[in-house]
């Protein structure tokens, strides 16, 4: 993939697949590391599916024999001297603890670091084709960050559905806002 927000979009989109009901989003820069975590409180994998889902032909789809979205982010990380890291607790073993973390670090002073890219518009995407799962996303940089929790937004919205087009539009706005304020 050339970028890693489309990297972000595939596993958070497997995180809403597993039935999660909160995923979260983290992204931490310092000088020359970028570490990028997606956590959700889904139906978790097995022991067995851990360890073999960095397999490009492991998958749990139906429709075709392939799941890259795990594969390329490892390959990308490794690419830079990084690494990846997949944790899982199944639902059926760990009702209340239960889900995925995926953690890869990538070092950006690496020829072969993949840029973030447009992660504005792939947190937008995931709100607005998912209004009813909760998101937070956290970005820290520079001693700054910018964040997004969607819980909050639900108390103040009420009624009003997350992908709402005028909802979509302030949560772009919000977190140009904070990256412009923060000069990344």
């Amino acid at each position: 993939m050339k970028e890693l927000s489309l990297n972000i979009l595939d596993i958070a989109q497997n995180s809403v697949k597993a039935k999660a009901t909160l995923i979260e989003i983290f992204i931490t820069q310092t000088k020359n590391t970028l570490t990028l975590t997606v956590k959700d409180n889904g139906c978790g994998m097995s022991e067995e599916m851990v360890r073999s889902v960095t397999n490009p032909f492991c998958t749990s789809r139906k429709t075709r024999s392939v799941g890259l979205g795990i594969p390329f982010l490892k390959l990308a990380a490794e690419l830079t001297g990084g690494n990846i890291s997949i944790t899982s607790r199944l639902k059926s073993q760990n009702v209340s603890d239960c889900g995925t973390t995926v953690n890869a670090l990538f070092y950006t002073d690496h020829i072969d670091f993949t840029p973030l890219g447009d992660i504005i518009s792939t947190i937008k995407t995931l709100i607005q084709c998912n209004p009813d799962t909760d998101w937070v996303f956290v970005h820290k940089f520079d001693g700054s960050t910018v964040s997004l929790d969607t819980r909050e937004l639900r108390g103040v919205l009420e009624d009003v559905p997350l992908n709402n087009s005028e909802v979509i539009e302030w949560i772009g706005k919000y977190l140009k806002e904070q990256y412009d304020g923060n000069r990344l």
